[in-house]
């Protein structure tokens, strides 16, 4: 099972890629995270270039494509997402309803230097998935204070967060392979 890894920061050092990579390391076998590291590259969504979008957009839609289930970590910009991560789903989801973001497992989780977590930036990636017709989790993982969040190793320093990190794992693989409803 292949899950795509989509964090919301373009630093490189960033808490919320530290994030998918403790993710990355908790998912069971058979279950790879591959992190797609694009969002820069992206140009700003064009309703002109729909029809016939530059390479490095039809590049993004292989990934998500080839993807079994999408994992977004996003910052909190502002008390909202960051623009270039709302580009990137802007991108995806066109042409609607038939987008590759169309019924794709989708989990959002997030990390911040407040105490908050990001949770109205997660919930906002949500409410933005859900309207381009992704199958959003509801489950959340806010990481608060995530200068302190993580260990060398890169795992998460709390226990009840890693294993909640790990419980909503384990739901979006089960959506991935839950039979389909006729």
């Amino acid at each position: 099972m292949r899950i795509l890894g989509i964090a919301g920061s373009l630093r490189r050092g960033s808490h919320n890629r530290k994030l998918l990579r403790a993710a990355g390391a908790l998912l069971s076998p058979g279950a790879d995270l591959v992190e797609w590291d694009g969002l820069a590259e992206l140009p700003a969504f064009d309703e002109d270039l729909e029809g016939d979008p530059p390479a490095v957009v039809r590049n993004f839609f292989a990934a998500i494509e080839g993807a079994d289930a999408l994992l977004i970590a996003t910052p909190e910009y502002n008390a909202s997402l960051p623009g270039a991560l709302k580009n990137a789903i802007d991108w995806a989801s066109r042409p609607f309803p038939d987008n590759v973001l169309r019924h794709k497992p989708t989990a959002v989780i997030g990390a911040s230097t407040g105490l908050f977590g990001a949770v109205w930036a997660q919930a906002e990636v949500r409410k933005t998935m859900k309207a381009s017709g992704a199958d959003v989790l509801e489950s959340e993982l806010p990481v608060g204070m995530a200068d302190y969040a993580f260990a060398d190793d890169g795992a998460l320093n709390d226990p009840e967060l890693t294993q909640r990190l790990q419980d909503l794992l384990a739901d979006l693989v089960r959506e991935v392979t839950a039979p389909v409803e006729a």
